[in-house]
């Protein structure tokens, strides 16, 4: 495997706050399998801390997440590995007990996308680009994006953003109501601040009951990973992902099925 640092995730608790940042900034913080592990890691044990009222998830520099980190060559330890811990931090956020916020100002593409969107609530600005960057790959969405997506915007527009890859602004996708909310970039930290101070402030007990009471109206994690496991496990390990990785570090477009 190669050989990277989980220092890349940095974890802070002010008071009642506790910071989860992937901090790789020269390459829009995608996200290798020591900061995936590590990233899981720090939001099981902020929820654990009973003084952390709220969990907030971002990206250092102008991205959330680009996704999985396809710069490094990449054995099959580390395609397990990542697909696994993508897996890992978006189960972390959905089954913690603590609100956890994602900021969103920018790009948050393919597992980026997923681990946001695992949040019980998403900030983007107004300019972000959302996408899920795997059908270029010959790669199909996983951390849980197959269900993630199709319970904030339904089945069609689901399929629309898997199947073209299509952008969405962060106004877009607060429109269609894959976020919460969408504000311009230069509101983004007062309206950031606001809410986190907002999520820390209600009822520990109140807020943990709600959040895994309309999570598991809408969704079933452990089936829809299991489903993403089998296929992404599958999927990379054919000629059409190679090619898909091949055109993507030539910048140029894949021709599959050869």
């Amino acid at each position: 495997m190669s050989e990277r640092s989980a220092d890349s995730v940095l974890v802070e608790v002010d008071g009642a706050v506790g910071r989860v940042t992937l901090a790789a900034p020269d390459r829009l913080n995608a996200v290798d399998v020591p900061m995936l592990e590590a990233a899981a890691d720090a939001v099981r044990r902020l929820d654990a801390d009973p003084a952390v009222r709220v969990i907030v998830l971002s990206g250092q520099g102008r991205a959330f997440c680009a996704g999985a980190d396809l710069s490094v060559h990449l054995d099959e330890g580390d395609l397990d590995g990542t697909l696994h811990g993508v897996g890992a931090v978006s189960r972390a956020v959905v089954e913690a007990g603590t609100p956890v916020i994602a900021l969103v100002p920018g790009v948050a593409a393919g597992a980026g996308l997923a681990m946001a969107l695992s949040a019980d609530y998403v900030l983007v600005g107004d300019e972000a680009t959302l996408v899920l960057a795997f059908g270029a790959l010959g790669l199909m969405p996983d951390g849980g994006a197959t269900a993630l997506v199709v319970a904030s915007i339904g089945r069609a527009r689901a399929l629309r953003l898997a199947l073209t890859g299509e952008r969405l602004t962060g106004a877009v996708a607060a429109e269609w109501g894959l976020v919460a909310e969408s504000v311009p970039a230069e509101g983004f930290a007062a309206r950031a601040d606001e809410l986190v101070a907002h999520l820390a402030a209600l009822s520990p007990t109140g807020t943990a009951r709600t959040t895994a009471a309309i999570t598991a109206a809408a969704l079933d994690l452990d089936s829809t990973l299991a489903r993403e496991n089998e296929g992404q496990h599958a999927l990379l390990r054919t000629r059409d992902f190679v090619e898909g990785l091949t055109a993507f570090r030539e910048k140029r477009r894949p021709t599959f099925g050869q």
